[in-house]
């Protein structure tokens, strides 16, 4: 898991790079990198240009399929509840994450989306890989940018 959180955590890098919020995804098949992408809100003007959602469409182009069962996702942070809910929709298997988010997470702390009777899908989540990496780059982005 560790490699490809890596992964993640290098998208994160470029999209704080780019003057993104540095959050970073890498969707998984078979041990090999199907998609990765960071955050690209302010760069397309689309709020949902998330990190998640990028990676996630780009997988399911690349499969030709909607449904991405077998495929894990790995992010720099707990997913947000739009984030939350794509992923189970797309029938993701795992999702693992480094930083959490307790303002506006959507898997561990908000909503808490998977734990729905309604979730049409409920991945395993192994949270706080690399934790204080992604944390501490956030908070740096954020320091940057709001003395």
């Amino acid at each position: 898991m560790i490699d490809f959180m890596e992964q993640a955590l290098e998208q994160a890098r470029l999209a704080a790079a780019r003057g993104e919020v540095p959050v970073g995804a890498v969707v998984v098949a078979d041990g090999r990198v199907l998609a990765a992408a960071g955050n690209r809100v302010e760069e397309l003007a689309d709020p949902t240009a998330h990190a998640e959602i990028l990676a996630l469409r780009a997988a399911a182009a690349r499969l030709g399929t909607a449904r991405l069962t077998g495929c894990d996702l790995y992010v720099s942070l707990e997913p947000c509840p739009m984030c939350a809910a794509a992923i189970s929709l797309a029938r993701i298997r795992r999702l693992a994450f480094g930083a959490y988010d307790p303002k506006s997470g959507g898997t561990e702390h908000g909503p808490r989306v998977f734990d729905h009777a309604t979730c049409h899908h409920r991945p395993e989540v192994v949270g706080g890989l690399r934790e204080a990496e992604a944390a501490e780059m956030l908070k740096r982005f954020f320091r940057q940018r709001r003395p």
